[in-house]
């Protein structure tokens, strides 16, 4: 049992990866996301990531994320573990500090206390940073074709929600595996499955 999250910036690869792990470790594993790991969260990913003509502010935007998590941790995480399953979650509370505190410009510590209230203190055992620069990543959401709101805001922003994750990691070491994402995906795959089986988790779900 572990509970194990993804971050990086737009376009980074992150939801790819959680993917190939998961499939690795097998159909034990539940595989999330954030926002929108919920029925209510999906409703709050909408208002989160619709392109509209009325701005959000960030206050609302964190608050939003927070209530999305909040009935994520208490509906899919805490019971996944409380099951004795692997939790692997396509972002988690350090993308809003990435995003809303180091992007936004909100406070850390305020976004902590908010972190501690919608999740309980419940930290990963591991997070996976795949990181690639601002423009690999805006150049690979491109291809996608129409983008989201986040997506769509400019160059300034993504690039201090990178420094924001890499300062993070640069805390965190014990937790925080960062990965260069502009890596071939096989390889990118290989280190991170390396990672998990360092810390046993592959083990114990069977995996050699």
């Amino acid at each position: 049992m572990a509970f194990l999250t993804f971050e990086g910036i737009e376009g980074c690869g992150k939801t790819t990866q959680a993917r190939r792990l998961a499939h690795a470790i097998g159909p034990s594993v539940v595989l999330t996301q954030e926002p929108g790991g919920t029925e209510l969260g999906r409703a709050i990913r909408g208002l989160l990531l619709e392109v509209t003509r009325s701005a959000m502010s960030p206050q609302a935007e964190v608050l939003l994320f927070f209530a999305d998590r909040a009935q994520h941790v208490a509906e899919v995480v805490r019971p996944g573990l409380a099951a004795g399953r692997t939790v692997i979650s396509d972002r988690y509370v350090d993308s809003s500090l990435a995003y809303q505190g180091y992007g936004r410009g909100i406070d850390l510590e305020l976004i902590r206390v908010v972190a501690r209230a919608a999740t309980g203190g419940l930290t990963p055992d591991l997070t996976v940073f795949i990181d690639v620069p601002v423009d690999v990543g805006l150049a690979r959401v491109g291809k996608r074709g129409r983008q989201d709101r986040l997506e769509s805001e400019v160059r300034e922003f993504h690039e201090r929600v990178r420094e924001g994750y890499r300062a993070l990691a640069a805390a965190e070491p014990a937790r925080w595996l960062t990965v260069d994402g502009e890596a071939d995906a096989d390889e990118v795959g290989r280190r991170i499955a390396d990672a998990v089986a360092e810390r046993g988790i592959l083990a114990a779900h069977g995996v050699r």
